[in-house]
C-alpha cells in the first residue's frame, strides 16, 4: 500500500535543488507524479505529488526535513488521493494594464460562484509598442454542475470592463 502526500518546497534558488528533492524520494522507493516548480524573485518554489510505499512514510519524511540544513524549507501533507471532479474544466484568460486588486476582484467572482480555481500563473511583462506594464493570467477553472455559466459570465464580463482588461472564458 503506497501513501500519497503533496509537499511544498521553498529555498534559495540554485542548480540541483531538483535533484535533491527527487534523490530523496527516490531512495525511499517513493514515484515523482507531478509537480509545479518555479524561479520567482531569487527564491525556487515547488509543489509536488508524489507516493512511497507505507512503510517508508517515516524515513522519507525524515530525510526530507534533513533537507532543511541545506536551505530547503519542506511541508508534507499526506491524505489519500481526492475522488474524480464532477465539475467541467474551463480556462479563464485575463490581459489588461496592471494594478492592484486585478487577482482579487476574479477570484472573489470565481468563490461566489462556487468555482475551484485548480491552477493560476500570473506574469507582468511589457507591452509591445508603449512598454506598459501589462497583467497576463491564465486559470484552470473547475466549475460545479449546477453553477449558473450566464451569470458567471455576466459577473466576469462586469468586472473586465470595470479593470479595463481583456477577459475570455473557454472551455479547454
Amino acid at each position: 500500500m503506497n501513501t500519497h502526500f503533496v509537499m511544498t518546497i521553498l529555498g534559495r534558488d540554485q542548480p540541483g535543488l531538483v535533484d535533491r528533492v527527487a534523490s530523496t524520494v527516490a531512495q525511499h522507493g517513493g514515484n515523482w507524479l507531478e509537480s509545479r516548480m518555479a524561479h520567482l524573485g531569487g527564491q525556487f518554489a515547488g509543489i509536488l505529488r508524489a507516493e512511497v510505499p507505507a512503510e517508508q512514510e517515516s524515513h522519507l519524511l525524515e530525510a526530507l526535513q534533513a533537507l532543511e540544513h541545506q536551505g530547503l524549507a519542506v511541508a508534507l501533507h499526506t491524505e489519500p488521493p481526492p475522488p474524480p471532479s464532477q465539475t467541467a474544466a474551463t480556462t479563464l484568460e485575463l490581459l489588461g494594464q496592471d494594478r492592484p486588486g486585478i487577482i482579487r476582484q476574479i477570484s472573489a467572482a470565481l468563490a461566489r460562484h462556487r468555482v475551484n480555481v485548480e491552477e493560476l500563473e500570473t506574469r507582468c511583462e511589457s507591452a509591445p509598442m508603449t512598454g506598459e506594464l501589462l497583467f497576463r493570467a491564465r486559470a484552470l477553472l473547475h466549475i460545479p454542475s449546477d453553477c449558473d455559466r450566464a451569470s458567471l459570465q455576466t459577473e466576469l464580463e462586469r468586472i473586465a470592463a470595470d479593470l479595463m482588461v481583456d477577459l475570455r472564458l473557454d472551455n479547454p
